[in-house]
């Protein structure tokens, strides 16, 4: 950033004036008090400093009298090498203006449009401008006050100027995020090593509440287990009542068969009955028709042997009488023999007896025939009796056989109708149980239909392997043990699981705070090896010119860094001897106020390439210097800046420069009110 010029009105001792500023030295000088150093402090304010070394309020800098207060910087802005150095604005010149008020408000202005401090700030900051860094605009006494710098801050100080703050930045940053992480991994490891203790008690609760609930889930299986085990029970009381009635049905198929095979032998039996009973019908008519045969031949014989007992009777006793008779005829023939002619008697009883003697022996032979016909007929009536006892004797027999067939046949069937009588009870009793049994199956079903539901509400079908009373002793068991646990809350699960997920987390932020430390500090030493490098490059820049300026004035020295390990503790140490003396650390007791005065402004001069900010200042840096020291800081001054810079020196002393492109302005008080002149 170069500054064409810049616009006072009503600040400080200026009034209005126009100082208008060229590339390269720009040497202001006046008497003291004159308004030098308000110049610097003008362009400070309008680069954005809050305070100055003169007012800690900017209200403060305003000309007495007047309200308000505007500084105006104009910029530079024409392009160079084809790019202008604020590319977003396409102006060769930039106006930067910042007002006062008396009542403390303030603001920014850019090209006459109001602008944001921040705006601002990353302007000045592309273009490397720092009005707060003491190497780039040096006011009054900072020459003492950078002597009086410790080492740390004049490295800051410096890596500012340069631009190198980013690496202090990222190396900060980098060991920001260290602590950070290392402290985030000792947070983090405290509160892992108290979450694993806490989780170790909700572990042993959570193992019982494990416990618990394999105890609840073993009860839900043992009460799905005994559901399905009465499911089963209702299921084999069905199979068996099933069983049972195809038991049944079996049987009384067996029966009705059974009973279907005696009905036939029965028919089969008694139609033999029938046969043998017409057989006996037939046969005992037979016998009647013999034995009343045999009766009317025992009639016949009887009769036959009744009449010769009667002929014997009568043949006997007619034989009894005839003698009798023909005994009474002797006697009668023998009386009338003696009464009588004999002879006619005699003749009479001849005849008679000759009568007699005829019918004798007609009725004898009469008889005889009679009985030898009736003893005939009898002999073969007894001759057929015997036949036909033999004949009833066999019809007997048979009859007998007949009974004995019929009474076996009547065993039969009596057998066959009580064993039908027995299959048909059966059968009823068969066809009462299979009823019962169907009422008992139709009630067993619905059982088993409801309790089949009532299972399946807890859970799919299982394989039962143990009894009811087994599965209600294990059950008994497991309300034992869940009474034991009933202390367990519900909670323990949650408890436990955001412990376990708390604990996990740690563990893995834990886990990524050490990869992020390991990480942190591979970043903090490649960022320390980074800002280690660019500082060291740095000062093998600045050391040879620092050492050859100082040679001017007859001085030896060394800028070098210590404590380069420790970011925080590095400083940088300004070595200098004069008139043959050892290098030592620039310091405020030291060296005289000359001897500071040249080493500050000779490091200053050797930085001049590295600062960033094209624009630099340094007001009464030459206060302490004999003239001789004075003429030769100013010469080095106009031998070191380049034409692409811009170099504000102020001083209260005339100078004479052996060079001829310095811009040299006077400023002079007059009533009160700095005025300027540019001496060409």
């Amino acid at each position: 950033m170069l500054i064409q010029e810049i616009i006072l009105e009503n600040f400080m001792s200026y009034e209005y004036a126009r100082v208008p500023f060229k590339p390269g030295v720009n040497v202001v000088c006046g008497p003291n008090g004159s308004g030098k150093s308000s110049m610097l402090i003008g362009i400070s304010v309008a680069l954005g400093q809050s305070y100055t070394e003169r007012s800690r309020k900017l209200s403060d800098l305003i000309r007495w009298g007047k309200d308000q207060a505007r500084v105006t910087l104009v910029l530079d802005n024409a392009p160079r090498n084809g790019r202008r150095p604020v590319p977003r604005i396409r102006k060769d010149q930039i106006f930067l203006t910042r007002g006062l008020r008396r009542d403390g408000k303030y603001w920014f202005e850019l090209d006459n449009r109001a602008a944001t401090k921040s705006r601002v700030v990353r302007l000045l900051s592309k273009l490397g401008v720092d009005p707060e860094n003491i190497l780039i605009i040096m006011h009054q006494n900072m020459v003492e006050q950078f002597t009086v710098l410790s080492p740390e801050d004049k490295l800051r100080t410096v890596e500012a100027a340069v631009g190198f703050e980013s690496y202090r930045q990222n190396v900060l940053r980098a060991q920001r995020k260290l602590s950070r992480t290392l402290s985030q991994e000792e947070s983090v490891g405290k509160l892992l090593e108290s979450a694993e203790q806490t989780l170790a008690y909700w572990r042993e609760q959570y193992d019982r509440y494990q416990q618990k609930k394999q105890l609840r889930m073993k009860r839900r299986f043992l009460e799905r287990e005994l559901a399905w085990a009465e499911a089963a029970r209702r299921e084999r009381t069905v199979s068996d009542l099933k069983k049972q009635m195809q038991k049944k049905r079996n049987e009384v198929s067996r029966i009705e068969d059974e009973t279907k095979n005696t009905d036939s032998q029965l028919e089969k039996v008694e139609a033999s009955l029938k046969q043998v009973k017409e057989e006996q019908k037939g046969l005992f008519q037979e016998l009647i028709r013999i034995e009343h045969e045999r009766a009317r031949h025992e009639s016949s014989v009887s009769l036959a042997n009744q009449v010769l007992e009667e002929i014997d009777y009568w043949a006997e006793t007619q034989e009894t009488e005839t003698r009798a008779n023909l005994n009474r005829m002797q006697q009668l023939e023998t009386t009338l023999q003696e009464i009588v002619n004999p002879v006619d008697v005699r003749g009479q009883l001849s005849d008679i007896k000759r009568t007699y003697k005829d019918l004798e022996s007609a009725w004898t032979q009469r008889f005889a025939l009679k009985s030898e016909s009736l003893k005939k007929s009898t002999e073969d009536s007894s001759r057929n009796l015997e036949e036909m006892k033999i004949q009833i004797s066999d019809l007997q027999a048979k009859r007998n056989n007949l009974d004995l067939e019929i009474d076996s046949i009547y065993g039969k069937v009596v057998d066959h109708k009580i064993n039908l009588a027995l299959l048909q009870y059966r059968k009823r009793v068969l066809v009462d149980s299979l009823s019962r049994l169907e009422r008992e199956l139709q009630i067993s079903l619905s059982d088993l239909d409801e309790v089949e539901k009532k299972a399946g509400e807890t859970g799919p079908k299982i394989a039962v392997i143990k009894n009811i009373e087994e599965i209600l002793d294990e059950m008994r068991v497991t309300d034992g043990h869940l009474a034991a646990l009933a202390d367990v809350s519900e909670d323990i699960e949650r408890m436990y699981e955001s412990y376990s997920k708390l604990y996990l987390d740690l563990k893995e932020k834990a886990r990524l705070a050490a990869d992020n430390r390991e990480k942190a500090l591979g970043e903090v030493k490649e960022r320390m090896r980074a800002w280690r490098t660019v500082i060291k490059n740095l000062l093998d820049h600045v050391n040879p010119r620092y050492q050859g300026i100082l040679s001017q004035a007859q001085a030896i020295g060394e800028v070098r860094l210590f404590n380069e390990t420790d970011i925080e503790e590095a400083g940088l140490q300004i070595l200098v001897g004069f008139k043959g003396a050892k290098p030592v650390p620039l310091d405020a007791y030291t060296q005289s106020g000359g001897e500071r005065s040249t080493a500050t402004i000779s490091f200053l001069l050797a930085l001049q390439q590295r600062v960033r900010s094209q624009f630099r200042a340094v007001d009464e840096y030459d206060i302490h210097l004999d003239p001789r020291s004075r003429e030769l800081i100013a010469n080095m001054i106009v031998s070191t800046v380049g034409g692409k810079e811009q170099f504000l020196a102020i001083t209260p002393s005339q100078l004479t420069f052996t060079e001829k492109d310095v811009h040299i302005i006077t400023v002079q008080n007059v009533e009160g009110t700095s005025l300027i002149k540019e001496v060409v």
